[in-house]
């Protein structure tokens, strides 16, 4: 009689290299954002306007434009070797940077920086991208992802005014040392994070060429339903939240009378909301119905960013965006996590790319649509629109969670069908 095999053990989650990329990702993220506004501050002193707007573009651009070819390298390469190699070159290059600023007091060393930086950044977006899913299997990868997301809002919080306090102290070389520094660091926790990690599979000679291979994203989109519909409740949100917080906030803080302190508390009650709910995440996102953090937190955001609008005091104000806050700690999270889960395997790279494009691309979108429509509707009309926009997203959503358990159930009736097919029997001669 056979002996029955035991069940395979549940994959784990591995919490030492999930470590080690928050720790990365904190001290690169942070050097990033001090070199950012100490970049732009030199940038407006050797400059005004024009100068720091050169700066910016030369860090942008590129970035944006590389990110479709980071994907589709990460597919090739795998990310560990893509990693290591650019944030190498990226740690040479911020080291060279500190000693041309430090001799040299005119624009041209910024924007070259700039310029080679956002490249190397474009490049290893996906590949940052991708590495959660390595290590949590899905059931907890909302839970990676909870943890990380309070790293990305933690630097820009910490990174911003080490900047100032950056230029205030040594100048531009002093943030560009702390940024090599942090990339430095970066490269090391990489280094222990990808370990193990093999490169995929070389193509067969005369498959599509790199060129071609950096749409993949867009033609994942076109061909599965329901990462396009993650993808449309990921960008909605994006575009709704951007114009009310950068733009429309300021303005009516500055019509209302209440000055710039109020615009600064209320940012801070938004974030000391998503950090605290980003942290519930990552203790018990597993725990969490799909569809509560997709949807129910969604339709939340949208309404609670309605409130914003339409509130008489910033106190109030301040008490909305703080719930707006504990909602999106929760539901940014999940997008991007329900998002990873509906990609292909072996296609993480060239999907990461296209939603990393979509979030750099909906703050620009979010400020040339709305600005204009302001003109019209006013601010308070067009943070409402912002708010009808958000409901977009749970929509999407919910059409994504649809999508996928009309999936899951033809899985089911073909293993049924193969199952029940009856055996091929051996014929003999």
């Amino acid at each position: 009689m056979a002996t029955p095999l035991a069940d395979p053990p549940a994959p784990t989650v591995d919490w030492r290299r999930i470590s080690s990329l928050v720790v990365g990702q904190a001290a690169v993220q942070a050097g990033s954002f001090a070199l950012l506004i100490a970049m732009s501050w030199t940038a407006v002193q050797l400059g005004g306007r024009g100068a720091v707007t050169a700066v910016t573009l030369a860090a942008t651009l590129p970035r944006a434009l590389l990110l479709l070819f980071g994907g589709a390298l990460t597919d090739i390469l795998g990310p560990r070797a893509l990693l290591l190699r650019a944030t190498s070159v990226r740690v040479l290059v911020l080291v060279v940077g500190t000693v041309a600023t430090a001799t040299t007091h005119t624009l041209w060393p910024l924007i070259v920086i700039a310029l080679i930086d956002g490249v190397l950044l474009g490049l290893t977006g996906p590949a940052s991208g991708v590495l959660l899913p390595h290590l949590a299997p899905q059931e907890h990868l909302g839970r990676a992802n909870s943890l990380f997301s309070m790293v990305l809002r933690l630097a820009p919080i910490a990174g911003s005014p080490l900047g100032a306090w950056f230029v205030v102290v040594g100048g531009l070389p002093a943030a560009m040392t702390a940024a090599a520094v942090g990339c430095a660091l970066w490269l090391g926790c990489a280094a222990h994070v990808t370990h193990g990690m093999k490169r995929p599979e070389a193509a067969a000679p005369g498959g599509p060429s790199l060129l071609r291979r950096s749409g993949d994203g867009f033609r994942l989109l076109a061909a599965h339903p329901r990462l396009r519909w993650m993808f449309v409740a990921c960008f909605a949100m994006d575009l709704a939240f951007l114009w009310p917080a950068e733009v429309a906030l300021p303005l009516r803080a500055a019509d209302q009378g209440w000055g710039v302190g109020a615009v600064a508390f209320v940012l801070a009650a938004f974030s000391v909301g998503a950090l605290a709910s980003a942290a519930l995440g990552a203790a018990l996102a597993h725990r969490i119905p799909t569809h509560l953090k997709l949807v129910v937190t969604g339709t939340g955001l949208a309404v609670g960013m309605g409130a914003m609008a339409l509130v008489p005091s910033p106190g109030l104000l301040a008490g909305a965006a703080a719930a707006v806050g504990l909602l999106s700690g929760l539901n940014g999270p999940a997008l991007v996590t329900a998002y990873q889960q509906a990609v292909p395997e072996g296609r993480m790279g060239a999907a990461m790319s296209t939603f990393a494009l979509s979030g750099i691309g909906a703050a620009p979108l979010s400020l040339a649509v709305f600005t204009p429509v302001s003109l019209h509707l006013g601010v308070t009309g067009t943070w409402l629109l912002c708010a009808g926009l958000a409901l977009v997203s749970p929509i999407a959503a919910g059409f994504a969670l649809r999508a996928g358990a009309k999936g899951k159930a033809v899985e089911r009736r073909t293993e049924d069908r193969v199952r029940t097919a009856p055996e091929t029997t051996a014929t003999s001669v």
